[in-house]
C-alpha cells in the first residue's frame, strides 16, 4: 500500500519550515550571545534581567495588537515584514557591542522594538500552520516544525558557546540578525488561500471575539495561568542566573552545550510525539511539565556541568511534548479564523509575568543567595502544575481523531 504523503508534500509548509527554522538557528546563538554581552560591560545580573524585561515587557504589551494583526491581513507578510524589522533591531545590538558604544540603556531600548516584533511573529507563525496542511495532518507538520526549530536551536546554541568564547557576544548577535533576514524571504514565498472574515469590525470588536474564544473555555485559560508562573520561574532561573552560575562554575563555553542538551530534549520529546497518541494529550503534557523544574534545582544544589546538562535533556523533552499537545488542542478546538488571536492570548498571559521574573531573580539572589533563588523557582513550577492538573476541564481534554 501507498503511504499517505506528509506535510512536506505541500509547498506553503515546506517554506513555512524554511522560515521558522532559519530564524531558530540565529535564536539559539542570541540568548548566550547577549547574556554575556551585557555581563561583559557590568557584570551585574540585575542589569541583565533589566535587558531581558525590556524585551519580554514589549512583546507581552503588544501581543494583543500582534493577534489582531495576524487575524486581519496574510499571515505570511505580517511574518516576513516582522522579520525583517527584527533583523534590523538585532544588527544594532552587534553594532554597539562589536564597535565598544553599547550601554545597558541602549540595549534595553532596542530589546524593546526586538520585542514588538516577537508580539506579531508569534501568532501569525502559529496560526498560520493550520493554513498551510489539511487538518489530518495537523500533528505531524506541528512536531516537524518544532523538530527543525528545535535543531536549528541545537546547532545555534552549541555554536553560541563556542562563538562568544572564541570571538566576543557581537558576532552572535550578527548571525541572528543574518537568519532572521534570511527567514523574512522564506516567508515571503509562503502562497496560502485567502481567509473569510467578517468585514468592517473594529480592533476592539476583533479583540472582544478572541477574548470570547479564549475565555470560555476553562482548559485554556488555566493552562495560560500555570505557565504565567512556570515561565517567570523558568526563564528567570535558566536565563537569568543560568549564565552568572556557568560564569562562577564550569564556564561559558560549556553553557552553550547545557543550552543544546535542552534543545537535544526538545528534539527527542518531539520524535516521541510522532508515534506516541494519548486520547488525553493535554493532561499527559500538562503532567510533563513538572520536569521542567530539574534546571532550577540543578543550578541551584548541584552546579556541575553534567547535572545540568541532564537536567535540561530532560526538560527539554518535558516541554515539547507539552508543547505539542497545547499546540494540538488549540488548533483543534479553536476557529481558525480566530486562532491568531487565541494565540495572542495564551501567549500574552503566559508571559505577562517573565519580565517580572527576569527583573526580580537578580536583586533576589544578591539578597537571600542564589541557591535559595533557584530552588524557590523549582517549587513554584510544582505548585503551579498541580494546581492546573487539579482541574478535571484539563484532565479531560480529549484530542480530535
Amino acid at each position: 500500500m501507498r503511504r499517505s504523503p506528509g506535510p512536506f508534500a505541500h509547498a506553503p509548509f515546506r517554506w513555512l519550515v524554511a522560515a521558522r527554522t532559519t530564524s531558530s538557528l540565529g535564536n539559539g546563538i542570541a540568548p548566550i550571545a547577549l547574556a554575556f554581552a551585557v555581563l561583559d560591560l557590568t557584570g551585574s545580573a540585575a542589569d541583565l534581567g533589566l535587558v531581558l524585561a525590556s524585551r519580554s515587557v514589549a512583546t507581552v504589551v503588544l501581543l494583543l495588537v500582534g493577534g489582531v494583526i495576524a487575524d486581519r491581513l496574510p499571515r505570511q507578510l505580517v511574518l516576513a515584514g516582522s522579520s525583517v524589522l527584527a533583523a534590523l533591531s538585532q544588527a544594532a545590538v552587534a553594532a554597539l557591542v562589536l564597535t565598544g558604544t553599547a550601554t545597558v540603556p541602549l540595549l534595553a531600548v532596542l530589546s524593546v522594538v526586538n520585542g514588538a516584533t516577537g508580539a506579531v511573529i508569534f501568532p501569525a507563525s502559529s496560526a498560520l500552520i493550520p493554513d498551510t496542511v489539511p487538518t489530518p495532518l495537523l500533528q505531524p507538520a506541528n512536531v516537524v516544525l518544532r523538530l527543525g526549530n528545535n535543531g536549528a536551536t541545537i546547532l545555534g546554541a552549541a555554536a553560541g558557546g563556542v562563538l562568544v568564547a572564541a570571538l566576543g557576544p557581537g558576532w552572535g548577535l550578527a548571525v541572528d540578525a543574518a537568519g532572521f533576514l534570511l527567514a523574512a524571504a522564506f516567508a515571503s514565498r509562503v502562497r496560502v488561500d485567502a481567509r473569510d472574515r467578517e468585514p468592517g469590525t473594529s480592533v476592539l470588536t476583533d479583540l472582544r471575539d478572541g477574548w470570547r474564544e479564549f475565555s470560555r473555555r476553562r482548559w485554556v485559560w488555566i493552562v495560560v495561568a500555570q505557565f504565567s508562573v512556570v515561565n517567570a520561574a523558568f526563564i528567570g532561573a535558566t536565563t537569568v542566573l543560568g549564565p552568572l552560575v556557568a560564569d562562577r562554575s564550569f564556564g561559558r563555553t560549556a553553557w552553550g552545550v547545557v543550552v543544546a542538551a535542552e534543545s537535544v530534549g526538545l528534539v527527542l520529546g518531539g520524535l516521541l510525539t510522532l508515534a506516541w497518541r494519548p486520547r488525553r494529550m493535554l493532561a499527559v503534557g500538562v503532567t510533563c511539565t513538572l520536569v521542567s523544574a530539574a534546571p532550577a534545582l540543578a543550578l541551584g544544589l548541584r552546579p556541575t556541568f553534567l547535572v545540568v546538562a541532564a537536567a535540561g535533556l530532560l526538560a527539554g523533552m518535558a516541554i515539547e511534548i507539552f508543547a505539542v499537545a497545547w499546540d494540538m488542542s488549540l488548533q483543534q478546538h479553536i476557529p481558525s479564523d480566530r486562532l491568531a488571536r487565541v494565540y495572542a492570548y495564551d501567549a500574552l498571559g503566559s508571559l505577562i509575568a517573565v519580565p517580572v521574573g527576569e527583573a526580580a531573580v537578580g536583586p533576589l539572589a544578591e539578597s537571600v543567595g542564589l541557591e535559595a533563588t533557584l530552588v524557590g523557582c523549582a517549587i513554584a513550577i510544582v505548585v503551579a502544575t498541580a494546581g492546573a492538573l487539579a482541574s478535571r476541564s484539563v484532565r479531560g481534554l480529549g484530542r480530535v481523531s
